[in-house]
C-alpha cells in the first residue's frame, strides 16, 4: 500500500477504494490519533493501515445491487466519468465569494451598501477548490482555541498593532492571543460581562441567545460561552483585517455580515440579548431604522447593550475627542427611538446603558393610532432574505400580544426541548406539538447512529459545526454539548419557517440560499450535516456549486455527513469523487429496504503549492 494520497487521477480513486475496504469507523479513529499527536498529515493514516495497527470494527461496504438495480452501479463507474475539480490559484485562499473585495467597490457606500452580500453572477464562479495556506494546522481545542490561534491559519498581524493597547490580540511566536480585551474592555471581557450582569439575568438561563453587532475578534462571545450564552457574532468583512477570520479560528460562532440596507437573516423575536460595543453603527440616523432592525429580532422581554459614545457623554466628550453637542444630540435620538420601541432604561453605568424591551405589546400601552410609532404592515415578518430594511415597527409575536400570553420562553436548559411557543400557539401552519416531539425522537436515533459511527464527533474535535437544513434543530439539539456549537441553516427555499422556534430553542442559526455562498471565510467548519439539502435543491441549482461550497467553508480534515434519497446520494458520490474528500456509503438505520442513505465524508489535508493530499 502507498503511503501517500495522490490528488486527482487514479491515484485518489485507488487511495479512496483502499480507505472504504478499511471502514469509515477505522478512518475517524485514526483521524482522532494523528489530529491528538499533531502530526496532522495523511500520511500517518496510510502508515499506521500498512502496520495494521488499529484495532477497528470494520463498517460492510453497501450491496446497492441488490436493492436498488443498475441505478446505484453509476457510484462505481469507471474512472473516465470523473470530473476532477482542481485546486484555485493561491491568492484565493481566504476568498469570501459574496463579499470579494473588488465587487464590492462598485456598489454604493451610502448605508454600507457596498460591504453587504453582493455574489456573484453564474458565469463569474469559480467552481475550483480553495487551498489551505501553507502550514495549516488544525485548530486548538476548545476552551484553548479561545484564546490562541496558529499563526498560519491566519497570517495577519494587523490587528496586533491598531488594537495593541486595547487588548484584542497578541502576536507570541508561531501563534496569535487573545486576552479577551476589547475596545471598550482593556480589562477584559469577563469583568464587562460582570458588569451586564449585575443588571441583565444571565446567570439563571434566562437569556442564552445573544447577538453581537460590529463584534471585532468576538472576545465577548468567546467569555459569554462559559455562562452557558451562545452568542450570533458579525462584524463586515475585513472593516480590520481577519476580525470575523479570528472569531471563527478561536471557535466562537461569527458570520460576515452588517447592518445596511437590507434586514438582517435572523428571525423576529429571535435573541434574548444583543450588544454593540463601540461598533460604529449610527443608531440615531435614518429615523431610528437599526434600532427598530435590532427591535425586530430582539425577544419580547430582551434586552439591549450600547456600550461607548454617546452614553455619559458629558462625562467623556474630552477622551472621544468629540464635540458634546454633537454626542449629546446623538444620544438624545437614541433616547427618543428607545422611548418609541417602549424599551425601558434599566441602567447607564459609565459608557453603558442597558435598555429592556417590554414582554408583551399589552403592558408597553401604545397603538397602532399613536402618531408618532409606525408599525411595519408586512404580513410576515420573518421573510427577511434580501429585503430592505424597514423605518417601522414589528408587532409583537401572536404569543406576546397581552398580558396573559404564554410567549416566554424557558430558562436554559429547560427550553431545548421544551415546546417552543411558535409551536405551541400554532403560529406554524401544519405542525403540532406531536409532530415537534416526533422530531426530536427521530433526531436522537439518527444522531446515536452518528456518534457510533464518527466516534470523534462530541470529543471536542469537532467545535464549529453547521446543520445546512436544520428544520426545528433536532440535529443541534441531539448533540448539545459544551465542547461544540451548531450553525443551524434554514434554506429559504424550505417548505416551512422553522428558524424562529431554533431560537426558541436556545440554539442559533441563520436563512441563507445554498445557490449562493455562505457569509463566511474559507476552513470555518469542522462539521457539516446535509440532510436532505440536494433533494431539496435538486430543480434549483447546480450540485457541483453547492459541494464547491461546502469544501470551501470546510477545515482540512473536517467531516461531512450527507443524508438523501438514494438517486440524490448516487449523484452527488459521483462528483464528490472528483474532489479531495473520502466517502463511505452507509444504509439507512432501519435496513437497507429504506430509500433514504446516508453518505460520509472527510476532506482530506491540502494547502497551497500541494500536488497531493500529503504535504512533502
Amino acid at each position: 500500500m502507498a503511503t501517500k494520497l495522490n490528488s486527482g487521477g487514479s491515484g485518489t480513486r485507488s487511495s479512496v477504494a483502499i480507505f472504504v475496504v478499511v471502514g469509515l469507523c477505522c478512518f475517524f479513529y485514526l483521524l482522532g490519533a494523528w489530529q491528538r499527536s499533531g502530526f496532522g498529515k495523511g500520511d500517518f493514516i496510510a502508515l499506521q493501515m500498512t502496520k495494521g495497527g488499529a484495532d477497528c470494527n470494520i463498517l460492510p461496504d453497501l450491496n446497492f445491487e441488490t436493492h436498488h438495480g443498475g441505478e446505484a452501479g453509476v457510484v462505481y463507474d469507471s474512472d473516465s466519468t470523473i470530473k476532477t475539480i482542481k485546486p484555485c490559484d493561491p491568492k484565493y485562499t481566504d476568498y469570501t465569494p459574496c463579499q470579494d473585495q473588488r465587487r464590492a467597490m462598485t456598489f454604493p457606500r451610502e448605508n454600507m451598501n457596498y460591504r453587504e452580500r453582493h455574489c456573484p453572477p453564474e458565469n463569474e464562479k469559480l467552481r475550483c477548490l480553495i487551498p489551505a495556506p501553507k502550514g495549516y494546522v488544525t485548530p486548538f481545542p476548545w476552551p484553548k482555541s479561545r484564546d490562541y490561534v496558529p499563526y498560519a491559519n491566519a497570517p495577519y498581524k494587523s490587528l496586533t498593532v491598531e488594537k495593541a493597547i486595547q487588548n484584542w490580540i497578541q502576536y507570541e511566536g508561531n501563534v496569535f492571543r487573545f486576552p479577551g480585551g476589547g475596545t471598550q474592555f482593556p480589562q477584559g471581557a469577563d469583568a464587562y460581562i460582570d458588569q451586564l450582569a449585575s443588571v441583565i439575568p444571565i446567570k439563571n438561563g434566562t437569556v442564552r441567545t445573544a447577538l453581537d453587532t460590529g463584534c471585532g475578534v468576538a472576545s465577548w462571545g468567546a467569555y459569554l460561552w462559559k455562562r452557558n450564552v451562545i452568542a450570533m457574532s458579525f462584524a463586515p468583512r475585513d472593516s480590520h483585517e481577519a476580525q470575523v477570520q479570528f472569531a471563527l479560528e478561536r471557535g466562537v460562532p461569527a458570520v460576515i455580515g452588517v447592518l445596511g440596507t437590507i434586514k438582517m437573516p435572523y428571525p423576529s423575536a429571535a435573541f434574548d440579548m444583543a450588544h454593540c460595543s463601540r461598533c460604529l453603527i449610527p443608531w440615531g440616523v435614518n429615523d431610528g431604522m437599526y434600532m427598530m432592525e435590532v427591535d425586530r429580532v430582539l425577544r419580547p422581554g430582551g434586552y439591549w447593550v450600547l456600550s461607548g459614545p454617546p452614553i455619559n457623554w458629558r462625562n467623556f466628550y474630552k477622551a472621544w475627542q468629540r464635540p458634546k453637542e454633537e454626542l449629546e444630540e446623538e444620544q438624545r435620538k437614541i433616547e427618543e427611538i428607545a422611548k418609541l420601541l417602549c424599551w425601558e432604561k434599566k441602567s447607564e453605568k459609565g459608557e453603558t446603558a442597558i435598555w429592556q424591551k417590554s414582554v408583551n405589546a399589552e403592558s408597553c400601552r401604545r397603538s397602532e393610532d399613536d402618531s408618532q410609532a409606525t408599525f411595519c404592515e408586512t404580513a410576515e415578518a420573518d421573510d427577511v432574505w434580501y429585503k430592505k430594511m424597514e423605518k417601522c415597527i414589528t408587532p409583537y409575536p401572536k404569543a406576546n400580544r397581552d398580558e396573559d400570553s404564554e410567549g416566554e420562553v424557558k430558562p436554559f436548559p429547560e427550553r431545548l426541548n421544551a415546546v417552543p411557543p411558535r409551536i405551541a400557539s400554532g403560529s406554524i401552519p401544519g405542525v403540532s406539538v406531536d409532530t415537534y416531539m416526533e422530531d426530536n425522537k427521530t433526531w436522537k436515533k439518527h444522531v446515536k447512529v452518528y456518534k457510533n459511527t464518527i466516534k470523534i464527533i462530541d470529543s471536542g474535535r469537532y467545535r464549529n459545526i453547521m446543520d445546512m437544513n436544520a428544520g426545528f434543530g433536532g440535529f443541534a439539539a441531539a448533540l448539545e454539548s459544551p465542547k461544540l456549537w451548531v450553525m443551524n441553516v434554514v434554506p429559504t427555499i424550505a417548505k416551512k419557517n422553522t428558524l424562529g422556534v431554533v431560537f426558541e430553542r436556545g440554539l442559533i442559526g441563520i436563512y441563507h440560499d445554498w445557490c449562493e455562498a455562505f457569509s463566511t471565510y474559507p476552513r470555518t467548519y469542522d462539521l457539516i450535516h446535509a440532510n436532505r439539502v440536494f433533494s431539496l435543491y435538486k430543480d434549483k441549482c447546480n450540485f457541483e456549486d453547492i459541494l464547491v461550497e461546502m469544501d470551501r467553508i470546510l477545515r482540512p480534515e473536517g467531516a461531512v455527513i450527507i443524508r438523501d434519497e438514494v438517486d440524490v446520494i448516487v449523484k452527488v458520490k459521483k462528483i464528490v469523487a472528483g474532489m479531495r474528500w473520502v466517502t463511505k456509503l452507509m444504509d439507512h438505520e432501519d435496513g437497507p429496504l429504506v430509500p433514504e442513505k446516508i453518505l460520509i465524508a472527510v476532506k482530506q489535508y491540502w494547502v497551497v503549492g500541494d500536488n497531493s493530499t500529503s504535504s512533502q
